[in-house]
């Protein structure tokens, strides 16, 4: 299972999951940005991050592994260190490693040892969630991917059924069932979509009347961004003049395309052809 790029998503839809699964108030999720970021000296990127809107806040690096990797601690360490050295960030730091299991965690820790004597790196096991009590639409989600396929068939139409009646937002609740959808398919590569759609009862889930009503909102949505297109190119090229300006006042290339809600190669270009 692409477990990484589904992590990502859940913490890009919900990242109030992201807070819950280090027990820190989902609150706080309102004070960060969920994104990647690259350290092009050094051609990597860092997929999981969460960046503070305010200095007194710890920059957060998530990492999922599913497989067992003797470096992975070397590996992150150096991304993270790498990243701090080039960013002109000066927030404090925390890191966040994802297992299904403590029998995946084996990676070497000895040289390490007061880094995670510091407190700074938090292991989560999957497996062991079960200790965070009233979960929430995110954590069960979670969940769902180390799920037993006897059960999870029931456990999805669960969830959705509580992110009815718990979410007002119907582009969140559209979010989750695709990412439901994608945890089954993954779970069962042997079979079709169509076939998990059968199994998992999720077919009937479409035919209801909530299911279309989401998903025709969603299409409408679609109908709307097409005729708006025109005035969303004027309104990019507007914040593509603003770069020069940005860049002049120190910000960096991820901080600008943050703030104007560009893609960061984007931005990227945009400064090259300008300079």
């Amino acid at each position: 299972m692409k477990t990484d790029s589904i992590f990502y998503r859940i913490f890009q839809s919900i990242p109030s999951t992201f807070f819950e699964l280090i027990n820190q108030p989902p609150q706080l999720a309102s004070a960060y940005q969920f994104s990647s970021v690259e350290v092009k000296q050094l051609a990597f990127r860092i997929d999981g991050v969460f960046l503070p809107n305010t200095p007194d806040l710890p920059i957060y690096f998530a990492e999922v592994q599913f497989q067992p990797d003797k470096k992975l601690y070397s590996r992150l360490f150096a991304e993270i260190f790498n990243y701090l050295d080039k960013t002109e960030l000066t927030n404090n730091w925390r890191g966040v490693v994802i297992f299904p299991n403590r029998s995946v965690d084996n990676g070497n820790t000895e040289r390490y040892t007061e880094i995670f004597n510091s407190q700074r790196v938090t292991r989560v096991y999957l497996n062991e969630l079960s200790s965070i009590e009233a979960s929430s639409i995110g954590i069960q989600t979670v969940k769902l991917i180390v799920e037993p396929e006897s059960t999870a068939t029931t456990k999805a139409i669960e969830i959705v059924n509580n992110a009815r009646q718990q979410i007002p937002d119907v582009a969140t609740i559209r979010e989750i069932i695709q990412l439901i959808e994608t945890i089954l398919i993954y779970k069962l590569p042997r079979l079709s979509q169509e076939e998990i759609g059968k199994m998992f009862g999720l077919n009937e889930l479409k035919q209801t009347r909530f299911y279309q009503d989401v998903f025709a909102e969603g299409k409408q949505e679609g109908r709307q961004e097409g005729r708006q297109e025109g005035r969303e190119e004027g309104r990019q090229e507007g914040k593509l003049e603003t770069i020069p300006q940005l860049l002049a006042l120190g910000l960096s290339i991820e901080q600008i395309a943050q703030a104007l809600g560009l893609d960061e190669q984007i931005v990227r270009q945009a400064a090259q052809t300008k300079s």
